[in-house]
């Protein structure tokens, strides 16, 4: 199983930006998945969750700004991320869960100027 992920890059404050997050090598359906960021000098923490069924779940500080979805078709993570700020700069990473295995994917920098 591969992750890729794609569509970071540069962009001014108030800005958006989307990631995808392409599932390959299964033919299993995805189970959890979710998007993780990881600043400059910081830890890694977790941004947003779609679970295959239920509510979307979401850090304090990007709700309202970002909506994660997915196309199970395709095989596809999503992060729609608006109204950017600098604080939201950092190499972001999607995890899958499939047939109760963990995936990661590597990361896509984000990174937002002042």
């Amino acid at each position: 199983v591969q992750l890729q992920a794609s569509g970071g890059g540069l962009v001014q404050t108030g800005g958006s930006l989307r990631l995808s997050c392409v599932v390959s090598g299964t033919s299993s359906s995805l189970n959890i998945m979710s998007w993780h960021r990881q600043a400059p000098g910081k830890q890694r923490e977790w941004v947003a969750t779609d679970p295959p069924t239920g509510t979307k779940l979401y850090t304090d500080s990007v709700k309202g700004r970002f909506a994660i979805s997915r196309d199970n078709v395709k095989k596809t993570l999503y992060l729609q991320m608006n109204s950017l700020k600098p604080e939201d700069t950092g190499v972001y990473s999607c995890q899958v869960w499939i047939n109760r295995k963990e995936y990661w994917g590597q990361g896509t920098l984000v990174t937002v100027s002042s």
